[in-house]
Formats: C-alpha cells, sequence, structure tokens
C-alpha cells in the first residue's frame, strides 16, 4: 500500500507550473495565488508556493487592493514568508499601483468632483494614514501640478497655508482643489476639514485664487464638500 506523497511544484506537470504556465500561456493565464507563488519562490515544509499563495489571499478576502494595505510585518506571520519575501510581494504591489497611477496622472481638464476623487483615488484610495494633496489648476480647469502638504493627519499636522500658494502662484494656477483621505472610511467633514478648507479659501482669495472644492476619499468612495454645500 502506496504512502501519499505530496508533490513539490517542480514534480507538477509542466503545464501546471507557475512560471511554465506564464511563459507558455502569458501572465493573465496565472490565479492571484500562482503569480504570488512566482514571486516568493518556494512555499514552506507543509505548503507549496501556490498554497502558501492562497492561504495569504484567503486571509484578505482575496481582495488585491486589501492586501495592498498590508505592510511586510504582517506578511512575515506567514511561514514560509521572510522579510526578503515579504519586501517583494511590497514591492511588486507598489509597482502595480503606480502603473495604475500612471494612466490617471496626466495632464486633464477637471470638469466636476468625481474627476477629482478619480484622479486621487490610486493614490490615496489604499493609505492606513492621512494625506493631504493640492491640485493647481489653469484658467481652463486643467491640472497644471500636484502635490502633498501634509502626512499624517490635519489634526496631528500643520498645514501651511504658504506653501499651498507659494506652489500655486509659482505654477500660475488660477484655481485649486483640495483632498485628503480617511483611512477609516468614514465619509464625513470633520470640525478640522471645514476649519482647515475656510483658512485656506479665505487665503486664496486674497491673492485671487479659487478654491473649488474640497474631496475626501475613502475606499472606493469619496465626499465632495462643493456637492455637499459646506464650501463656504
Amino acid at each position: 500500500m502506496s504512502e501519499y506523497k505530496k508533490l513539490k511544484i517542480k514534480e507538477w506537470a509542466v503545464e501546471d507550473r507557475p512560471r511554465e504556465k506564464l511563459l507558455s500561456h502569458g501572465p493573465r493565464s496565472l490565479s492571484d495565488a500562482e503569480l504570488i507563488a512566482i514571486l516568493i519562490g518556494s512555499g514552506n515544509l507543509d505548503e507549496t508556493a501556490v498554497e502558501l499563495g492562497r492561504r495569504i489571499l484567503s486571509s484578505v478576502g482575496n481582495n488585491l487592493n486589501d492586501l495592498g494595505r498590508k505592510g511586510i510585518d504582517y506578511l512575515k506571520t506567514f511561514n514560509g514568508i521572510g522579510e526578503a519575501k515579504a519586501v517583494t510581494i511590497v514591492a511588486a504591489l507598489e509597482l502595480g499601483k503606480r502603473r495604475k497611477d500612471a494612466d490617471v496622472f496626466v495632464k486633464k481638464k477637471i470638469t466636476c468632483s468625481k474627476d477629482v476623487a478619480d484622479y486621487f483615488m490610486p493614490l490615496l484610495g489604499d493609505l492606513n494614514h492621512e494625506e493631504f494633496w493640492v491640485l493647481l489648476l489653469d484658467r481652463g480647469n486643467k491640472i497644471l501640478d500636484h502635490f502633498m502638504i501634509s502626512q499624517g493627519g490635519i489634526s496631528g499636522t500643520i498645514i501651511d497655508v504658504r506653501i499651498i500658494l507659494k506652489n500655486a502662484l509659482e505654477k500660475l494656477a488660477v484655481s485649486l482643489v483640495l483632498c485628503h483621505n480617511h483611512p477609516s472610511g468614514t465619509m464625513e467633514a470633520s470640525d478640522a476639514d471645514l476649519k482647515i478648507t475656510r483658512k485656506i479659501k479665505q487665503a486664496a482669495e486674497v491673492m485671487d485664487i479659487s478654491v473649488l472644492d474640497h474631496i475626501i476619499i475613502g475606499q472606493n468612495r469619496y465626499i465632495s464638500l462643493a456637492d455637499e454645500g459646506l464650501l463656504h
């Protein structure tokens, strides 16, 4: 009576091995777990790389966006994932995010709050900390530039209005849009959100620069202070 023996990936049929499958049929033929298996190279004593990849994905509900929010320490909790493999996974996820960003961050015309949300969602939607950004526009509402003004939360970080206006004047911006994220997913403007919006708006008006909106980004959601009638 033969005892069951678990096969290693290199013992699988050629067409089932992730690397060979990618070479033969292209990357789109692979499952997410198989792509992760290629990144990590090997599993552990009890799991193949593909099985380990499946378990990692299962831990986040098979949601790559949620996996992208996890860090190196989280990945290292899995048996078979050391620092080097965790770094490789995080780097690959970041590259995917930047590729998505590259398609968005082009000079375009802003016509509504959704345009701004679509612009910043790839940048801010997955973060587990707050960032405050400014979008500069020309007379035709085309994007001149975007830059981060603070990190770590409005209440915890001093937002220097002078830096915002300095950048706006240097770029000859006619108007600007404010944007920050709520990592908690809460889609409601806080008192601090409203206070800093009024402060920037009043200072910008002195320079004849209009603040058109303040967008708050959540996980695949957003609110617009202008649309909500709160931009005053």
